[in-house]
């Protein structure tokens, strides 16, 4: 999935795959990245416009959505 870099200081980038419903974050620091899935186009579209997409992953994604740890 391609990912775009974001000014964060949770995240390093964002992917997501639309018809899949997957939102792909890249943690800044450890480097790890996960996916949050079902996640609609519309809750992915309040997430990238959110004034802070750390605090909106913290009380909007986390515990939320499934979610699986991706690894190369």
């Amino acid at each position: 999935m391609h990912r775009h870099y974001v000014q964060s200081s949770v995240f390093k980038s964002v992917g997501y795959d639309p018809k899949a419903q997957i939102l792909e974050l890249e943690f800044k620091g450890n480097g790890d990245v996960w996916h949050y899935y079902p996640f609609s186009p519309l809750a992915y579209k309040k997430f990238i416009n959110s004034e802070s997409l750390g605090h909106f992953f913290s009380t909007s994604i986390r515990n939320k959505y499934q979610e699986k740890q991706v690894t190369d």
